[in-house]
């Protein structure tokens, strides 16, 4: 019997439950990208919003290390939050990760997280009802996505870096095209 209150929070990463990080295994990408991508593949409603199908996400492994890192590091601190108990936000973790911004023309990331659903399709199916969740995995902004599950805390990381065109670049490197960073 399980007795567990499953809780939801906005923004969160994916994986199965055996006691240590879980994520890079064929089956468990395999699966969360299949139902992630139904899902964008479909279109749907997130609260009140229809959002329209969306192209697939990939896998991406630095998304993954900085989803299994704050997984890990809530599940040893005991805490269920998009804040890290040190004060590092979700960019922070991702960045760290090496997911950088540095050279791309735009720059987009999201995180859901979730805490006591023990199987893939149970965390989905509370993102996809949850209104802030559903948004991120529809969100066309983000191109890639990784997952990981440490003793029952997932942690969803989304990704999207949209590159230079040819042209752009040529603009850039003859000084012609200016890049301003805020």
């Amino acid at each position: 019997m399980r007795n567990l209150i499953a809780k939801v929070i906005c923004i969160l990463t994916i994986s199965l439950s055996f006691g240590t990080a879980y994520g890079q295994s064929e089956p468990f990408k395999s699966e969360f990208l299949a139902r992630i991508n139904a899902a964008r593949s479909k279109g749907c409603n997130c609260g009140n919003t229809y959002f329209p199908p969306a192209p697939p996400l990939t896998w991406n492994n630095k998304l993954f290390d900085a989803a299994t890192g704050h997984a890990k590091d809530m599940a040893r601190s005991s805490y269920f939050s998009h804040t890290s108990k040190d004060g590092r936000s979700m960019e922070d973790r991702v960045v760290s990760a090496g997911y950088k911004f540095k050279g791309f023309k735009s720059f987009a990331i999201g995180e859901n997280i979730a805490q006591g659903q023990q199987s893939i399709a149970e965390v989905m199916d509370g993102w996809l009802k949850s209104e802030g969740h559903c948004k991120n995995l529809m969100n066309r902004d983000f191109k890639e996505v990784g997952i990981a599950e440490y003793k029952t805390y997932w942690v969803q990381d989304f990704g999207g870096r949209t590159s230079f065109t040819a042209e752009q670049q040529k603009l850039i490197k003859s000084g012609r095209y200016k890049l301003i960073q805020n």
